[in-house]
């Protein structure tokens, strides 16, 4: 695992290049991993090892592996939530969402979405954790743990952002070519966006404030940027293959992919 990896695609000014402090191993640790979630105050960072059918706990500052979290089934999403010192683990086999004591790391809940649990989100505002799952589907889960109802899609979700200043959930659509805008307040999709002929749209970012939405796609392996005040495409930036997970860093303006 390293930690502060280069920069694959730069966004305004030209700033010198992230390097790369630290290597930290994961003994045993077997296949491909997934996605991360950072716990900022404590210092550990959540890794889904999905090949491996564990969560890894990291500790930041030391460099090494704290816990190992079993069992599991094909980990993708994890989602550390710092108000309730919980964690969320979305499993792609078994399509569970698995619940876990921050401190104690001890189970506490389990929630079935059927298939391919995958993404996983958190609206601080509303105390709202959302899953994309199976062939179609944004789960909503209250801050205790419990399913409050689904948002229905038309093909299986991949990454997705939530605006904080306005309802607006932005979904990949891989399998329809398109970004679905969901309304998470009326529960509803009020408009599609096509991504034509770029194929694979896995990866997005947000950034809110300027009103654009940056979406990777493998085929070909571009940055399509588009204005989410009207939905169209204001930039294409070539990009790297087989990108899953893109961020964006507001202070300096650059994406990560």
């Amino acid at each position: 695992l390293m930690i502060l990896g280069c920069a694959v695609v730069s966004w305004a000014q030209a700033m010198q290049p992230l390097r790369m402090e630290k290597s930290i191993e994961m003994p045993d640790v077997q296949g491909r991993i997934d996605h991360l979630s950072i716990d900022v105050k404590g210092q550990r960072l959540f890794v889904s090892a999905l090949g491996n059918n564990t969560l890894e706990v990291i500790d930041v500052k030391s460099g090494k592996r704290v816990k190992t979290i079993s069992s599991l089934k094909e980990p993708q999403g994890v989602l550390y939530v710092p108000e309730s010192d919980r964690i969320y683990v979305a499993n792609g086999d078994d399509g569970s969402v698995r619940i876990f004591d921050g401190s104690s790391y001890a189970p506490l809940k389990r929630l079935d979405y059927g298939d391919d649990a995958d993404n996983l989100r958190y609206d601080a505002g509303r105390k709202r954790i959302y899953v994309g799952y199976g062939s179609g589907g944004l789960g909503e889960i209250d801050d205790e743990g419990n399913k409050v109802t689904d948002i229905k899609l038309d093909a299986h979700p991949e990454s997705f952002q939530l605006e904080k200043d306005s309802p607006r959930i932005y979904v990949n659509l891989p399998k329809s070519r398109k970004i679905a805008v969901v309304d998470r307040d009326k529960h509803t999709i009020v408009a599609t966006w096509k991504t034509d002929m770029a194929f694979a749209n896995y990866p997005m970012a947000l950034d809110e404030s300027h009103h654009r939405l940056f979406v990777v796609t493998r085929v070909p392996a571009r940055l399509l940027v588009f204005d989410t005040s009207n939905g169209k495409t204001i930039q294409k930036v070539p990009a790297v293959g087989d990108c899953d997970d893109v961020f964006y860093d507001k202070n300096r303006k650059r994406l990560y992919a």
